[in-house]
């Protein structure tokens, strides 16, 4: 071979290696790169050619795929009662992306997840379009029900969390107001892109979009009273409900020359730990705030689940209780005031471990993972978080939960047949109270067979409502029955 032909051949054999290198770069260096670029729609409109899995609920699909007309995505997401099921599913939109479980578990939905990967070759081999798998949860239809109904009936602002005690099991994630997630499922413009500026909070300040069950944290006020009773007795101040405590009246806050109030006439002087839970008295749990001290009611809230945000899997926020108050504003803060802060998701939990015990369950909302063919991928196990009772002392406290349901501030959570056990709260809220505070319950019911299938925690925001008329009992109590009842009559 000449000099120049050569030459021409070493010339096209670097070439040919150049591009050997280029492509095996492109492929294995920068494919996911180039994957997920912004640029790159085939990615998107793969994403959309296939109908989406569903999120299943008591065995059926809360969520669906509609054909698009118009435009490259060929199907857009679809809900079933959008606003009821929004703080359970989320959003999945062609142009907002997603949310919560469709964020969370989107690899399953679209069936992209590593764990289909043999289903998805072995379709592709025999020609069959790759399908989305289902998220089974653990919800149950009636109690959302009735939870999203008592909410809206009731016309403010709130949220409604259940949960099985015995498992951690969410059996109800409520939040109002809501939206549907439907109205900007796709991509146009002039509908969806509209509906989704219409939900922002700049353009609606009752923020419909916020999950208020986990991502809202309000001052709890006396619901936070059992944890101060858990903390008493776990701490051996005192051992009994009936048991007196040392609680002058006026009870004035250590290292100030200000009582601490009760509200209206109440037998609170030196009250056992059954009548200051049932009316509710802020200077007993407000003295045994102080007497304990910070370090150990902190070291409380911690094995309750304060102060660490939950994953259910979707994000819950953390619950607020501080590190570093005195005896005047640890007593504040353990009757739910001063700087205390909690989710409704929180509440809940309380009231669970309770009914459980003394043991707390770690929450979750995804029963099971499942091929599109109801094979399962995943299965969620119970999980336990703490142990913040005894079991002694967790009945103790079921027993003066139940005294405020059976002679107390609870009575509107009563069921015939049932044992309930709950506490009221009415929350201060704004500067110097100067807002209409906020209205809690937390409750479990037991059933004839002795079992608590439910724990329940309602908040309720009713910036409308006649401020005297505000009150756990009254507003949110009434919402935690008809949640628990739900429960017990899927139990039957």
């Amino acid at each position: 071979m000449n000099k120049p032909l050569r030459r021409i051949a070493v010339f096209c054999g670097l070439l040919v290696l150049a591009l050997l290198i280029r492509d095996n770069w492109i492929q294995y260096v920068q494919a996911d790169e180039l994957r997920t670029d912004k640029n790159n729609r085939r990615v998107t409109i793969e994403r959309y050619a296939s109908p989406r899995g569903d999120i299943i609920v008591d065995g059926k699909p809360i969520t669906g795929s509609a054909e698009t007309s118009g435009s490259d995505y060929k199907f857009k997401r679809t809900y079933k009662n959008g606003p009821m099921w929004a703080p359970v599913t989320g959003y999945a939109s062609q142009a907002f992306g997603a949310t919560q479980l469709e964020s969370i578990e989107d690899g399953i939905l679209t069936g992209n997840d590593d764990r289909l990967f043999f289903r998805n070759t072995l379709d592709m081999l025999t020609g069959k379009k790759q399908e989305g798998g289902n998220v089974v949860t653990t919800l149950n239809a009636a109690a959302q029900k009735a939870a999203y109904n008592g909410l809206k009936k009731q016309g403010g602002k709130g949220a409604v969390v259940a949960l099985e005690p015995s498992t951690g099991k969410i059996l109800s994630l409520a939040s109002y107001p809501s939206y549907d997630p439907s109205s900007f499922a796709g991509n146009s413009t002039t509908t969806d892109t509209e509906a989704w500026q219409k939900l922002q909070k700049k353009n609606n300040p009752n923020d419909p979009m916020l999950n208020r069950a986990l991502r809202e944290t309000y001052p709890p006020g006396s619901t936070f009273k059992v944890l101060t009773a858990a903390a008493a007795l776990e701490d051996g101040l005192y051992t009994e409900p009936n048991q007196k405590t040392d609680t002058p009246l006026p009870w004035i806050m250590p290292g100030t020359t200000t009582p601490l109030k009760n509200e209206g006439n109440i037998p609170c002087k030196n009250a056992t730990l059954r009548v200051a839970l049932q009316y509710s008295c802020n200077t007993v749990f407000g003295k045994i705030g102080a007497d304990l001290g910070n370090d150990k009611m902190l070291d409380m809230a911690k094995k309750f689940g304060f102060t660490e945000e939950q994953f259910t899997p979707v994000r819950a926020n953390a619950s607020v209780f501080s590190d570093d108050m005195n005896a005047s504003q640890t007593a504040l803060s353990s009757i739910g005031q001063f700087n205390t802060a909690a989710t409704p998701l929180q509440m809940a939990m309380v009231a669970s471990a309770v009914a459980n015990d003394g043991k707390l369950m770690k929450p979750y909302m995804v029963e099971e993972l499942q091929a599109r063919s109801v094979d399962t991928i995943e299965r969620t196990e119970p999980e336990e978080l703490s142990q913040p009772l005894s079991p002694e002392n967790a009945q103790k406290l079921q027993s003066m939960m139940e005294t405020v349901v059976e002679e107390g501030t609870g009575s509107n959570a009563k069921i015939p047949g049932a044992t309930v056990g709950g506490k009221t709260g009415t929350a201060q809220h704004g500067v110097d109270n100067s807002e209409n505070p906020y209205a809690w319950f937390i409750s479990y019911a037991k059933g004839e067979d002795g079992s608590a299938p439910v724990a329940v925690a309602v908040v309720i925001e009713d910036d409308n409502a006649v401020r005297d008329d505000i009150s756990g009992g009254g507003l949110a109590a009434p919402i935690a029955r008809n949640v628990m009842e739900a429960v017990l009559k899927s139990k039957q």
